[in-house]
């Protein structure tokens, strides 16, 4: 059975790769699991049928027979158990990179995220810059022990896992800050990710839902 997945009709991120739905197309596409998209407007996932897979009307949602699951991180998670090639296949290992698979979206991407609420949100408050300096010092502070911790590696811990993919997505949320730039071999991390053709692949199918042309 193939998978369906939602992803936004219009998305913010102008074909950015990084909307919710991007780790979870990624996911997929490293497997060689096909899938459907199911396009959603705004408007739409605020409405009972939307809310029915994702109680917080958002996306993306995830549906496999009666099986519906919502959070991005949850899916990669299912995906990365049901097919082979994203976990590994030793116990212990792929205990390690579940842990990770974590401590990417529960310590690294939440102070990145209150970078970006900032940036958004907050702005025209009278406390914006320095509330931005004290966010950005706790994103440099998670670098340091990330890029402490990764050293000359390829990857978090051995080969590619669905742990790299999420980190890689979370660190490409700083494109353009150029707080990644403080940590060359991140960078090399991240462009490692995004050079896989999985990621290729994943990417192009979420920019052709921006562009309106279909990806090749």
């Amino acid at each position: 059975m193939i998978p369906i997945i939602t992803a936004f009709e219009q998305s913010p991120d102008r074909g950015q790769g990084l909307a919710r739905d991007m780790p979870v197309r990624w996911a997929l596409e490293e497997v060689g699991q096909p899938y459907d998209v199911h396009l959603v407007s705004f408007s739409a996932m605020k409405q009972s049928a939307h809310r029915s897979l994702q109680p917080f009307g958002q996306i993306p949602t995830y549906e496999e027979g009666d099986l519906v699951l919502f959070e991005s991180g949850a899916i990669v998670f299912h995906i990365a158990e049901r097919y082979a090639g994203l976990l590994p296949n030793d116990a212990d290992a792929r205990s390690r990179a579940i842990a990770w698979m974590f401590a990417a979206l529960s310590t690294v991407e939440p102070v990145i995220v209150q970078r970006e609420v900032s940036l958004y949100l907050e702005r025209d408050k009278d406390w914006h810059e320095e509330r931005l300096a004290i966010v950005e010092d706790r994103i440099r502070s998670r670098l340091n022990d990330l890029s402490a911790r990764l050293g000359a590696g390829e990857w978090l811990d051995g080969a590619f896992s669905a742990s790299d993919l999420l980190m890689v997505q979370v660190l490409r949320r700083l494109s353009g800050s150029g707080i990644l730039d403080d940590y060359p071999n991140l960078v090399a991390y991240v462009a490692r990710g995004e050079a896989r053709p999985a990621f290729k692949r994943a990417f192009d199918a979420q920019l052709a839902v921006f562009t309106g042309k279909p990806s090749i």
